[in-house]
């Protein structure tokens, strides 16, 4: 019997067998690997090169006259080095990636391929406009479909992330509050428990103050807790939303609570975050949205996590539209296309720059790239296909794990920790899945959610892979309800066993220090 028709045990005997130590330190092809520092050496170098004879330096008093503490690295140590390092991360083109509210999807390599092209890749923000004409059109033409799918009639493509998108939107609505001349009056934003904690923190960056909106059993806006909230209306700046929320489901009632924001004299802005779940499916703008972020390198295709580059394109409404950031793109009758960057004639209402220069290239190529090889029936169905995921993996778990609500959800499946024993806890689950070959899903957020679980499995998978994920999952689930007392050590087969987190961020070692070479000589 082959090994992939035997498989393998997913519930260990004992933990002792879980762990094999080797005299390497590495465990068959995962290779030990210790910091760049305990490699090589401070008095070597990769490469000796002779002392030049009869030249002086031309620093000055400004010349090095200590050693750098860097350490010295041969050609092959270096590239062991970083290729073993790349080795101990976990990413998309590695497995399913079920990190919740993040949309960790595939990024397919022709996007890769045309955001190399030399026209957009080399050229430089100081150019004249006159030779990038190709790049300002691309900018153009993204604008369009984002206009489109929206149903929102104007665009800020200069924001170059989700909440640098937060901030743009958020910055518009002051802006437009600063032209009513009611900038100092309404100060209060009103944001739903549940929101991204990137929401509050944006409305407090620009000058607001922040009223939290309850949520419901149903895991939506408590209606009457936002009615509550609007018997005072003359102090009300606007809502920030997110829509479908980060508990995976949409707002049903959402056309009613823009109603309401406006009848305050608020605005709606709508975190575009979960935008994944809804393209060619929903328009915002049809609801009542007046601003709305658009992550880019979620939604259209972008390489996310790890501090990659993003894009945060803000539509807005007809009421927000005059005081979108410059520079922006506009083409004149004769066909040029420009960018309009001083505060004056179509921008003299906009509430300033956000950055030095215009967006992302890298990211409007590759989102580009992806609608058109898409088309408006293909971002459709990857919506679609994305919400059949999620509800394909609650279907599969609510068996042996405790849905967060009821009913179906949307782009992402939460779920609670009731089902577990007691002693046995969510960061358990977390780190047992890290044996399993996966990296955990959201832990512990919506904080609305008493051990939340938040799995996004995007439309990327497919249904052998899903159910490769469930098989894993479903296993360490009947653990967890039994009380397995092996998951509290895990993970197992990691290059680094558990660790203490807190003590980690309370006190990390961010600096390396030489040993005392008496005490290892001693030891």
């Amino acid at each position: 019997m082959t090994m992939n028709t035997q498989g393998r045990p997913t519930s260990p005997v004992s933990a002792a067998n879980q762990s094999v130590d080797t005299v390497s330190g590495s465990k068959g092809l995962l290779q030990a690997e210790g910091l760049i520092f305990e490699i090589g050496t401070q008095d070597t170098t990769g490469v000796d090169l002779p002392t030049p004879k009869n030249r002086t330096g031309r620093l000055g008093g400004v010349a090095r006259k200590q050693p750098t503490g860097l350490p010295g690295l041969s050609e092959p140590q270096t590239v062991r080095h970083y290729m073993r390092l790349s080795q101990k991360n976990y990413a998309i083109d590695l497995g399913l990636f079920p990190l919740g509210s993040c949309t960790m999807k595939h990024n397919p390599r022709l996007n890769e391929k045309l955001a190399r092209l030399p026209g957009f890749a080399d050229i430089h923000p100081l150019q004249p406009q006159a030779t990038v004409q190709g790049a300002l059109e691309l900018i153009d033409e993204l604008a369009t479909w984002l206009k489109t799918l929206t149903g929102m009639p104007a665009v800020a493509m200069s924001p170059k992330a989700g909440a640098h998108g937060e901030f743009c939107g958020m910055m518009a609505i002051r802006q437009a509050l600063v032209a009513r001349g009611e900038a100092e009056a309404r100060k209060r934003v009103l944001v739903p428990a549940s929101a991204h904690g990137t929401n509050p923190a944006t409305a407090v960056q620009c000058g607001f103050i922040v009223d939290e909106i309850k949520a419901n059993a149903r895991g939506r806006v408590d209606m009457e807790s936002l009615k509550a909230k609007l018997e005072k209306t003359d102090d009300i700046a606007g809502i920030m939303l997110t829509n479908p929320n980060t508990c995976g489901l949409f707002e049903t009632d959402i056309k009613e609570i823009a109603d309401l924001i406006h009848a305050a004299g608020g605005y709606f802005y709508c975190d575009g975050a979960n935008f994944n779940a809804i393209v060619g499916r929903v328009r915002p703008g049809d609801l009542g949205v007046d601003a709305m972020h658009i992550n880019l390198h979620k939604t259209f295709s972008t390489p996310h996590g790890g501090g990659g580059p993003g894009s945060g394109p803000t539509v807005l409404s007809d009421a927000l539209a005059p005081y979108a950031p410059v520079p922006f793109v506009v083409k004149d009758e004769d066909g040029v296309f420009r960018l309009v960057e001083d505060m004056e004639g179509d921008a003299k209402e906009s509430f300033g720059r956000m950055v030095a220069f215009h967006g992302q290239m890298g990211m409007f190529v590759r989102a580009l790239t992806y609608m058109l090889s898409h088309g408006a029936d293909g971002l459709k169905q990857a919506s679609e296909d994305a919400v059949l995921n999620a509800n394909y993996i609650q279907a599969r778990l609510k068996s042996v794990m405790t849905p967060a609500f009821e009913g179906y959800c949307m782009h992402e499946a939460l779920f609670s920790d009731a089902f577990t024993a007691d002693g046995i806890e969510t960061i358990d689950i977390a780190k047992s899945l890290i044996d399993e070959g996966y990296h955990p899903m959201t832990m512990y957020f919506p904080l609305v959610v008493h051990g939340a679980m938040l799995i996004e499995p995007t439309e990327s998978e497919s249904k052998a892979e899903l159910d490769r994920f469930c098989d894993s999952l479903e296993s360490i689930a009947r653990r967890a309800a039994q009380g397995d007392e092996t998951l509290k050590g895990a993970p197992y087969l990691a290059p680094m066993r558990r660790l203490d987190e807190t003590q980690a961020a309370r006190k990390p070692v961010l600096k390396w220090t030489q040993p005392d070479a008496n005490s290892v000589a001693a030891e």
